[in-house]
């Protein structure tokens, strides 16, 4: 029985420490990565503001009803996770922002994917501007998820849906 209470003890302990070390980071983020690709500014922006079933981390989507004139639309992730975005700003073909929609999440923040034209090709620019509400999900994605495996994950699928290798630049 004592190490029933020694082994609850120790997990309280833990989470504990997580949610203080976490509540100690900043909330707010700022993250960037970038790629090359082989094709015109114009084929990325369309594959962008297309369906996204070319990402590998997207198992679902659909549209939503606009909401104050921007466009509005649901993706759901491969543990049957839905978030909601709206399109912030679309600068046909070099720059899109979008927003996490929803206010009830532990996450939130926007993307702004830049494409550049660069000799034979574009780069493909991701910033991500999040905050991170919960303390404990604060902590895991400094120390276990990263910040950038998102972006990271978007611009490999990327240069696989043009059948290019992808090298991600800071």
């Amino acid at each position: 029985m004592t190490w029933v209470f020694l082994i609850g003890g120790a997990l309280v302990l833990l989470v504990a420490i997580v949610a203080l070390v976490g509540a100690m980071l900043p909330r707010d983020h700022h993250a960037t990565r970038q790629a090359r690709y082989r094709q015109k500014p114009e084929a990325i922006y369309f594959t962008l503001a297309g369906p996204v079933d070319w990402r590998s981390d997207i198992k679902a989507f659909g549209s939503l009803p606009d909401r104050d004139g921007r466009k509005q639309w649901w993706e759901q992730d491969s543990h049957g996770h839905k978030v909601a975005y709206e399109l912030v700003e679309d600068k046909m073909p070099s720059r899109r922002v979008t927003r996490i929609a929803e206010k009830n999440l532990p996450f939130g923040g926007t993307w702004t994917i830049d494409i550049f034209p660069a000799p034979e090709g574009s780069i493909v620019r991701i910033t991500e501007d999040g905050e991170i509400h919960n303390v404990i999900f604060r902590f895991m994605a400094r120390f276990f998820f990263g910040y950038t495996a998102n972006m990271e994950g978007l611009l490999r699928d990327l240069g696989r849906r043009f059948g290019e290798l992808t090298t991600i630049e800071p």
